[in-house]
């Protein structure tokens, strides 16, 4: 079944972080800096203040058909925060890029070589970290329970990880090829979006450049209040889901059938899904019925809840969105419990364990996802400890005086963090900036049409503004178009699509196949974008929370 699919997918890319693919050419000899010291010398302790670093394995690795030959790294910084840093031995030509993790991470996913587009591929160092702690089976990136009473693991979760990860593999690069990098990017979607938009917060010379998507940068409204409005909106009073799986391609296809038409393009995905006000009464089943094609009154209420973002007992938003119409399909298995993930909806298990174990100071009362009160008190008992996760400070002022650039993206239909967030969070920061001419020097915006989190979706299935980015950093040439691209189950392209910054959008010239790039162009917004968002976190983008030396 496709939702089925689709979440499997889902969470594959969840624990990847970032799809980037392996590298496709190789450096020319002339080019590449060689190692100075051999692989195995690396093994040893690296004294770096606030960041004790040991390397405990450092192997050559032989080359692939995808990959080159490069020097294994693994070791951790005190107190455990581990990493994985693979240093390619004859193709290296002086780029680090570390990738962000998923989740609550607890997983070191393997540092693919990445193409940045430039005439090297395979020329950069990667790294990869588990964020400072080792999550539970089965599915270990919603496992929160290393955190109950461990500051430590805590605080690198919340913000010390990645920034003395960097640190770290900066000084192995040094000892190995006798030189830092010259120049050093971060890429991570959800988590890792969150985890780029701290390093410029508070951290602005830690990389040159960052792609941030999908930013979970709103972590303590998300998780622990979003997410829980999402499990308790699908259950019912006998505890079981009240929408199924069954019933979301009828839902999604008669959003399609009342929304499809309104961008001018009647192309089976929603290039901006808030023209689309559908409502899921269109769907009510025949009185003493309960079909596939159909919905049941309690099943229509649940639907208008998870579109809707949740709200205290005054209408007060309690998180700047809801599920975006067009995401339907994609509430298999992170909204709705399938057989395949054991009955188990990656939302509720994601919220109750940062109720129960991360969101409140240690010793403090906890909550559940079955317990929590959707109050402006409840709210505000999370934003002690969520301020250190958050990454909503719009000060990014040395990181852009130091001439760092940001491009973040988000999916139109990411059913796990409401694209509506981002867009909020860019037009403040675009007001803190000076305007949209001045952010866009040096921070872009991308929005992908259909795209679920971090990848997949119904027409749209890939997006990787990596390459544009390093151009941007090494070039000066910024971004004005990244190419999105979609495949079926078996890999091959069925279309592609360009996304420009926004504002802008994609128009249709008239001519040629709308699965073809080639025949689109840029347009102006239809309006102007009124993307700010009143809500219980007004108040929130003023702390920057806690910074690791």
């Amino acid at each position: 079944m496709r939702p089925v699919r689709i979440f499997t997918a889902v969470l594959t890319l969840t624990l990847a972080t970032a799809g980037i693919g392996p590298a496709t050419a190789h450096a020319a000899a002339d080019s590449a800096v060689r190692p100075s010291s051999a692989c195995v010398d690396l093994v040893r302790g690296f004294t770096l203040p606030g960041a004790a670093t040991h390397v405990t394995e450092a192997t050559v690795v032989a080359a692939t058909g995808t990959d080159p030959e490069y020097c294994g790294v693994r070791g951790y910084v005190e107190p455990a925060v581990r990493f994985e840093l693979r240093l390619p031995t004859k193709t290296y030509a002086g780029r680090y890029l570390q990738y962000g993790c998923g989740g609550f991470c607890g997983v070191i996913t393997p540092p693919a070589f990445a193409d940045c587009g430039l005439p090297h591929g395979a020329d950069v160092a990667v790294a990869a970290t588990d964020d400072g702690h080792v999550g539970r089976t089965p599915f270990i990136v919603d496992d929160g329970s290393w955190g109950a009473n461990d500051q430590a693991a805590r605080d690198d979760f919340e913000f010390r990880a990645s920034h003395v990860v960097s640190r770290a593999a900066k000084a192995i690069i040094k000892a190995f090829y006798g030189a830092p990098p010259k120049k050093s990017y971060f890429t991570g979607c959800s988590d890792g979006g969150r985890e780029g938009l701290q390093l410029a917060q508070r951290y602005p010379g830690d990389f040159d450049g960052i792609v941030a998507g999908a930013p979970a940068n709103y972590w303590s409204p998300l998780v622990g209040v979003f997410q829980t409005w999402l499990a308790r909106a699908n259950t019912g009073a006998d505890g079981r889901p009240i929408l199924t799986a069954a019933k979301l391609p009828a839902l999604h296809n008669a959003v399609l059938a009342a929304c499809d038409r309104l961008d001018g393009l009647t192309d089976g995905q929603l290039d901006d899904p808030r023209t689309c006000h559908f409502d899921p009464a269109t769907l009510t089943c025949p009185a003493g019925t309960d079909t596939a094609d159909c919905l049941t009154p309690a099943q229509v209420g649940a639907a208008r809840k998870i579109y809707s973002p949740p709200v205290d007992e005054r209408g007060t938003l309690l998180y700047p969105g809801g599920e975006q119409p067009g995401s339907e399909l994609a509430w298999a298995g992170w909204i709705i419990g399938v057989p395949e993930t054991g009955g188990a909806a990656f939302a509720r298990n994601l919220a109750d364990n940062y109720l129960r174990y991360l969101g409140y100071p240690i010793g403090a009362p906890a909550s559940t996802v079955d317990s929590f009160a959707f109050t402006r008190r409840e709210f505000d008992r999370l934003t002690p400890v969520g301020v250190r996760y958050n990454a909503m400070s719009l000060d990014l002022t040395e990181f852009r005086r130091r001439g760092g650039k940001l491009v973040l993206w988000h999916g139109w239909a990411d059913q796990a963090i409401p694209p509506t967030g981002t867009l909020d969070y860019y037009q403040r920061l675009t007001q803190r900036s000076g305007g949209l001419t001045q952010t866009q020097s040096w921070a872009r915006l991308f929005m992908v049409p259909s795209l679920y989190h971090c990848g997949t979706g119904s027409t749209l299935t890939e997006f990787d503004p990596l390459r544009e980015l390093v151009a941007w950093v090494e070039r000066g040439t910024a971004p004005t178009v990244v190419t999105a691209t979609g495949r079926d189950p078996a890999g091959a392209v069925t279309r592609t699509r360009p996304v420009f910054p926004y504002p802008l959008r994609a128009a249709y010239d008239g001519s040629g196949s709308v699965d073809d790039a080639a025949n689109f162009r840029p347009a102006p917004p239809a309006a102007p974008p009124h993307d700010f968002v009143h809500w219980a976190g007004d108040g929130l983008y003023a702390l920057p929370g806690p910074v690791a030396r």
